[in-house]
């Protein structure tokens, strides 16, 4: 029986069932038979067959046992059968939902793939889109200019003017800029604030924290320290002072670095009165004075009022420097930028040209302002239309970076505009050095680097405008990877300069026996903050609250520390 299977028990258990239930009829009947017999018997004999019928009795009582016993196996075999289905009915599904989890896996990693893809189209028509707006607005600028030049002018918002002059190129790396919004660099801001004279000693320390914080857009704490100095300098040596007025630039670049326009054009103004009582009408600080007055009437859009103010400068740098200077040529790069935004192209071109005369006989023809001055008369040249006087001087550009990092220009090393070329021309199948050669990010290296990147990016655009697709998109790789790289310079050069301030500010420190200062306590505390900030937390500037600032001020060494420090710039009403 061990060996039978379940369906042969089941067979089994049905013919003993109905064995049993044959012999349970046959029992019935004898147990009948006997009863209707007993009647007619009497004494032994009955008893004898009442003890059959007992018998009978016990035998029925087994096999009904029995059967009942059959019935139920036969039931739960019926049961055990149906819950079988209902296994194999459950493992079925359990098959077809986990084919179904593969499907709905495949299909999701079909869906984010074509995310990936979509993500990256959008990417790719965003940059297109970005070059078709810039093309499309010198279209319209042209086609507005040959309607009626005068009307155009009055019709340019300074956002469009903004926006046009950035793709062109006109960062934020010099005074050159007349309406592009970036923070005023440290070097360009001193330049502007003390040209035309010495600083003394005992500010120059003073106007360098000033300058490094309002670079570094810290303007919570230049403006105040500005303020406080320019209060101190008026106390000791009156209101008409060349250091007065270099003050009042400073605070003039860095309002003028926050929007703040009127106020900006008040100090600026005011520091051009004091610097005409005080060196006359024809001097180097004059000149720079008036030139930034220019910048910020052009950043303000109002390239008219600019433009005298602008022309009254290069008069004064014409008469006292030589009108072969350099600083000649910067002014009239300013010039002709002015004159650009009002449609004067004739004498754009003009200025231009002389500016790069001046600069190619006085610093050479490898010189960044050259490859600036050539860039900008490009820019010109491509809002007039004249696309192949652009193109050759954005080719002259790249060529000359290329022989400078790489040598000659042979047949074997090629510039990267022929590069570009010949991948249009042989669609794609020479690459040539630029990724070939690790050393292709040479020609972004040096003072040429803006340079360089603003021609790619125009010359892609004129490319694509001629259908050269592929050529178009050899120079907007090469620049984005440049750009990358030059990201990840700035932040290297940032924390650099932090550390250097560092430095500055640990020099100027001395023991003193000294404990009282001129200055008032607002600008001591302020002092004590802004040094805390650049020394011990230079990553963590944000995260200091005011009541972190009062703690430090109050505490013994940080006012040793801040007496130390004024006696160093020589702030103390004794050195003044």
């Amino acid at each position: 029986m061990s060996g039978m299977s379940q369906e042969e028990i089941l067979t089994s258990t049905k013919t003993v069932a109905q064995g049993l239930e044959a012999l349970k009829q046959e029992h019935e009947t004898i147990k009948t038979t006997l009863l209707s017999t007993s009647d007619a018997l009497s004494g032994d004999e009955k008893t004898l067959i009442d003890e059959k019928s007992t018998i009978i009795d016990k035998s029925l009582d087994s096999i009904r046992l029995a059967i009942d016993e059959a019935h139920v196996m036969m039931a739960l075999a019926q049961h055990l059968q149906q819950q079988e289905a209902e296994k194999q009915k459950l493992k079925a599904q359990v098959r077809r939902l986990c084919q179904e989890n593969a499907w709905l896996r495949d299909e999701l990693n079909t869906t984010q793939q074509s995310l990936q893809q979509s993500q990256q189209s959008v990417a790719q028509l965003e940059e297109e889109k970005k070059h078709l707006e810039f093309v499309n607005s010198i279209k319209k600028y042209d086609a507005d200019i040959e309607n009626d030049p005068k009307e155009v002018q009055s019709e340019i918002r300074p956002s469009d003017t903004q926006n046009t002059l950035q793709d062109l190129g006109f960062g934020p790396e010099e005074e050159d800029e007349i309406h592009v919004n970036h923070p005023t660099p440290a070097n360009a801001m001193a330049a502007s604030a003390s040209a035309g004279y010495d600083i003394p000693q005992r500010l120059k320390t003073l106007h360098n924290l000033v300058i490094q914080y309002a670079a570094g857009g810290r303007y919570e704490v230049a403006v105040p320290l500005c303020k406080q100095a320019l209060e101190d300098l008026e106390k000791n040596h009156g209101h008409d002072h060349p250091d007065v007025a270099t003050m009042l630039n400073i605070l003039a670049l860095v309002y003028r670095d926050q929007n703040k326009y009127k106020e900006a054009a008040h100090l600026l103004n005011e520091a051009l009165a004091i610097r005409e009582k005080c060196f006359g009408d024809e001097h180097p600080a004059v000149a720079a004075t008036l030139n930034n007055l220019a910048v910020l009437h052009g950043k303000r859009g109002k390239f008219k009022d600019a433009e005298p103010l602008c022309k009254r400068a290069l008069k004064i740098r014409e008469k006292v420097l030589g009108s072969d200077h350099p600083d000649v040529a910067k002014q009239l790069n300013n010039l002709a930028l002015l004159c650009q935004n009002q449609g004067k192209y004739d004498e754009v071109e003009f200025y231009y040209r002389r500016s790069l005369e001046i600069y190619e006989a006085k610093l050479g023809p490898d010189d960044s302002n050259v490859a600036k001055t050539k860039n900008n008369l490009s820019s010109a040249y491509l809002k007039q239309g004249k696309y192949k006087e652009a193109e050759a001087l954005y080719k002259e550009i790249l060529s000359r970076a290329h022989e400078h990092a790489f040598g000659q220009i042979t047949e074997s090393n090629k510039p990267i505009w022929q590069i570009a070329e010949d991948r249009e021309n042989l669609k794609g199948q020479d690459a040539g050095i630029y990724q070939e050669n690790g050393d292709w990010q040479k020609i972004f290296k040096g003072e040429n680097s803006q340079a360089v990147q603003t021609t790619m990016k125009n010359l892609s655009i004129l490319y694509r405008r001629q259908e050269k697709y592929l050529a178009a998109e050899v120079l907007e790789d090469a620049n984005l990877r440049a750009k990358k790289q030059q990201q990840e310079n700035d932040r290297k050069s940032k924390f650099n300069e932090l550390m250097g301030l560092e430095s500055m500010i640990a020099s100027r420190i001395k023991p003193s026996e000294q404990t009282q200062s001129a200055i008032p306590s607002t600008i001591e505390n302020i002092m004590d903050a802004s040094m805390m900030a650049s020394t011990s937390f230079p990553d963590n500037n944000a995260s200091m609250t005011s009541s972190t600032i009062g703690r430090m001020s109050n505490s013994p060494s940080a006012s040793g520390i801040k007496s130390r420090f004024l006696n160093a710039l020589g702030l103390q009403p004794g050195n003044q």
